[in-house]
Parts: structure tokens; sequence; C-alpha cells
């Protein structure tokens, strides 16, 4: 498999493990509707609110779907929509960094440079968001081909080839300016946790046309109980609205059932299928055989003729077709999509009446409801860790609403103002409701979301100490926790659920571990025992484990040389902790 390899790779690999932990300060006066709907908008840089989120929801994720800066080098939006540049200020584009990288590959490589920071900057964050995935889960990237060929590699290494899914072409404008390749299309990667446990194939029942099909259907039959005159009334409207109707242009029958049309699906594709005869209703004589035979056995094929699921012609000459209502049609999640870019722009004007520019070029619902649509269901989680206008919120409150699924999301968006005044008040009016730029209501979708902020100061300190400030149930997310009397530490990891193991990772690759009562070294007193032997069960249990460990606790009864000798630093916990460890 071909590496990938930039100037500072070697600097960003481990990075995750040195973004300090943050806590998620609640900000009631921006949050909306349900507090128990489960979405969530974390105002702040992206890498540090994953870092928050990951002791919550990590394997939790079905869906990651995220839109990054597209490194055209230009710190803006370009005219397509494309997103151009980006302002991130973790370590990795730190001055430090981008002084080092410059020494490195020489002043004169400032191209390179501008790819090699953006690959650092993708890569922790990459690497964070497969720990959020469920092994059913998949993640879908936007791209144009200014990286496209470097992210492919990224993913591949870090997600692995064989969880490559595929990649969608979406063509969303027409270039008419003079030029050797006009480009009108954009990519959307997506890449597996683990491939093996995906569906054989996405389906999707939940399209706008379909349900707008639908509606018209049910209206036909209401109001002509005559066949032919409801067959004419609902051809007229098909000839109407035909060029409105893609993927349903063909769907140009109706009877008491719905609206169908007819696909040649009985046909056997590829090989020699079955070979029966299917008599004509008004000729008698047998129906002409597809040229490799039935699909169906005999069995199959008379039920779906007592179903009066079979069409056909006029007479036997005419190959028999099978009747596919609008009701039951699936569609397949294509690798080449059509949609105009500058939906997602009119979408957001009409929500911000008298705001010109609300957001550059946001992404169109109707393209990641198409994508999610095939890749959730039911209560999964969507995270979105680029979030802008809140695009992908917005989509899933859609979806919500025309299938009463109960998705849930996650979005992180970088700036203040950009959070708090346009994605936050977006989704806002999404569930709530607005008056559009016409000054019509737009009914609300329902549901709501809890807005967070990143505390400012680190969970822990550089030398591992806890914040004065902090509670026991927020340090409790962060560590893993040992309950009194669980005897040998080893043991307690048994009886308890495997702990996550990036949950403990931190500066210096330490782990961390709060235990109840006192820590020693022998079992004959009682309390908990941390030793060489603990220390390989912990190895095995997390892979990456191969750094000091930080341990905090009530007291302890080790002397300062056995720690210093099992590589571990203590910490005595401060005094409201330790009662609560302690009872």
């Amino acid at each position: 498999m071909p590496t990938l390899n930039w100037i500072g790779k070697e600097a960003v690999e481990t990075h995750h493990r040195e973004v300090p932990f943050r806590l998620l300060e609640p900000v009631p006066e921006l949050s909306c509707g349900d507090a128990e709907s489960g979405n969530l908008l974390v105002q702040g840089d992206n890498l540090h609110a994953l870092k928050a989120l990951l002791p919550l929801y990590a394997g939790k994720v079905k869906c990651v779907y995220i839109d990054p800066p597209y490194n055209t080098g230009v710190d803006d939006r370009d005219e397509r929509g494309s997103r151009t540049g980006w302002v991130y200020n973790d370590n990795v584009t730190s001055p430090e960094i981008v002084a080092w990288l410059g020494k490195v590959v020489g002043a004169e490589a400032e191209d390179l440079s501008r790819h090699d920071k953006w690959l650092c900057m993708m890569y922790p964050r990459l690497f964070l968001l497969k720990q959020f995935l469920r092994e059913d889960g998949v993640i879908l990237v936007s791209i144009d081909e200014n990286e496209y060929a470097s992210l492919r590699l990224l993913l591949d290494e870090i997600f692995g080839v064989s969880n490559r899914v595929g990649t969608v072409v979406w063509k969303n404008v027409t270039d008419n300016n003079p030029t050797n390749i006009a480009i009108e299309h954009e990519y959307i990667l997506c890449y597996a946790r683990k491939k093996e446990r995906l569906p054989k194939e996405w389906k999707s029942t939940n399209l706008t046309v379909k349900s707008r099909l639908l509606e018209v259907g049910d209206s036909f039959i209401q109001n002509y109980g005559d066949q032919e005159v409801l067959q004419a009334e609902y051809t007229k409207w098909f000839r109407k609205n035909k060029d409105q109707l893609w993927p349903f242009q063909d769907y140009k029958f109706i009877d008491s059932g719905g609206i169908y049309t007819g696909m040649r699906s009985v046909h056997n594709p590829g090989k020699e299928g079955y070979r029966y005869d299917v008599i004509h209703p008004s000729t008698g004589k047998p129906c002409t055989q597809p040229m490799m035979g039935y699909r169906f056995p005999p069995e199959t094929m008379n039920r779906l003729l007592e179903e009066k699921r079979i069409i056909f012609g006029d007479d036997e000459t005419k190959l028999i077709e099978l009747k596919v209502y609008v009701k039951d049609y699936r569609a397949k999640l294509s690798s080449l999509f059509e949609l105009d870019g500058r939906a997602g722009t009119n979408e957001i004007k009409d929500m911000f009446p008298g705001d010109k520019r609300p957001f550059d070029f946001p992404k169109p619902t109707e393209l990641i409801e198409e994508l999610l649509s095939f890749t959730t269901s039911g209560d999964d989680i969507v995270l979105d860790s680029f979030a802008g206008s809140g695009t992908t919120g917005h989509a899933i409150l859609k979806l919500n609403a025309a299938d009463g699924g109960n998705r849930r999301f996650i979005l992180a968006e970088m700036k203040s103002s950009i959070a708090e005044n346009i994605t936050a008040d977006r989704l806002r009016k999404a569930s709530q409701g607005y008056k559009n730029v016409k000054g019509e209501h737009v009914e609300g979708l329902g549901g709501g979301f809890q807005f967070f902020r990143l505390s400012a100061d680190p969970l822990f300190s550089a030398d591992g100490q806890i914040r004065p400030d902090i509670g026991f149930d927020q340090l409790a997310e962060f560590v893993w926790f040992m309950e009194t009397g669980t005897g040998v530490i080893d043991s307690a990891l048994k009886n308890h659920e495997k702990p996550t193991p990036y949950l403990g990772l931190h500066k210096g690759r330490a782990i961390f571990l709060l235990y109840n009562g006192i820590l020693k070294d022998k079992a004959d007193t009682g309390g908990n025992v941390l030793n060489s032997r603990t220390f390989a069960y912990l190895k095995k249990q997390v892979p990456e484990f191969d750094g000091p460990m930080v341990v905090y606790g009530a007291r302890t009864r080790f002397d300062k040389s056995k720690l210093v000798k099992l590589g571990i630093t203590f910490h005595q916990l401060p005094y409201e902790l330790a009662v609560k460890t302690w009872f």
C-alpha cells in the first residue's frame, strides 16, 4: 500500500495525546427545545472538542460527516462554494511548528508547506474521529481536487484500505468559463470502521420526491374511483411534472394501490434462469420469455400473478414486467449525485431574511439528507466536527421529521461568532419554526439541542494535577474508576466494562486511574493493589499503553522509591474528591 509522507508527520502522529482534556460547560441561554433530545452543539476548536467528547461518545457514533477546509491556498471561500482556508490554533499550526517546517523544507518550499500544514491539521482530527465510530459506523468526508489524492491516502492509512467503501462524486455546478477542463464537481470519500460489519447494501426510504408522489397518489385515488378516469387524470399530472420527478420519471401508472412503474426485475440477469410459461390474460398464449429466463421460481411467479403484480403488454409478444409501487421504492446510494450547490445558499438566506450573506456557500441539506438517509436510522448518532452553519444538524431534524426517527447530532464549530449567531440560530429556527424571506411561516421540525463551550482551563495540569475546582462527576468521565472493595486491580478491571483505551491517554501517554481507599503493593491487608502483574494486564487491555501511569487516590502506602521504580506518579486527591472516593 502506498504510504503518504509529509513534513511534520512524525510530530502529529501522536499529537492527539498531547491535546488536553477540557470540560463541556453548558450555556442554557443558547440552547433550544427539548433538553433530552441528545443533540449537542459545542463551540471551540474541534480537536479540543473531540477530546472533550471522547469519554462520552467513544464507539457510539454511527456516522461522521465532515466538510473540512479544501486548502486552495486562499483563506476564504471561492465562487463555487469550496472551503478554501482555515484558522486552527492547536500546536500543529502554531508558529513554532510552522517555523520548524520551514526550517526543514527550506524557505522556498512555500506551496509544499501549505499542504504539509493541511495534513498536519487533518491527521490528529481524523485519528480521533475514528475512535468515535461504532464497529458498523462510517465516515464521510467532503473534499475537492486540491487535496483529494492526499486525503484518500491519509484515510487509507488511518482506516485501512480494506475499509474503503467508495467515493461519491457530487456534480454541483455548471462552469461555462473558457478553460481546458471545467471543474464542476467535488468528492465525498466514505470509509468504514469495520467494513465487514456494514450491511450488504444501503437502502433509503426517505426521498422528498417519493413523499410528494405518495401524497399525489393518495389524492387522486380519493378523488377518482373509476380506474380509467384515475389513470387519465394522473397521466395529465405526470406529463406536466415529469421533468421534476427524478428518480421517479418512469412512474407513469396508477391504480388503487398507488403510483407504480414496470420493471424487468422478473428477468434473470447474466445467467440462465427459470423456464416456464406465463399465459397472457387476453390472448391465452404464452408470453415471450426473457433471453435468460425468469428470475423467480414458478411458485413465486404464481404469487405475483395472484397479487396482480405482473404487468402484461397488449399481447403475448411483449415481455412481462414487475409492478413496483412508489411506496416500495428503496433507492441506492449512487456514486454520482447531481445537485446545484447554490441550493444551500438559497436555503440559509431563506432562514435569515435581511442578511445577504449569513454564511458563505453552505452545503445543501438535501445532499446531507441523501447521505444520512442511507447510512443512519432510528436513534443513531451523527458527528460533524466542522459544523459551519449547521447543515448537518438541520438535515437530521428534517430526516427525523420525515421518517419518525430519533437520530441525534453532535456538532462542533470553532468560531464563537458563527456558533452563536448562525449555527445555533439556524438550528433553533429549524426546530421551532421561522418566517422566511417571503414573510411566510415555516413550521418547526421539533427536537432541540444543548449548547456547550469548552472550559478555558484543562482538566489536568501539565504535571497531571487535577484542577482544584473540578467535581467528582466531572473527573469520573475522564478516568477509570474502581469501586471500594473490588480487590486487586486486574480483578477489578475484569469485573467492569472494558475501558475505552483513549479515555485515559494524556500528556506523556499516561493512563489515569482513580482508586478508592488505600493504594498499596500487597493484598494481605485489603485495599487496591498496583504491581507488575497489573501493568501486564493493562498493557494487554490497552495496546497503546507504554508510558508512565498517573494514579489518583485518597492515600497511599507505597514508599516513593517503589512508585518511581514502577513508573507511577501518585497524586493525593483534593479532600472533597477523596471523601467521595472513600465513601
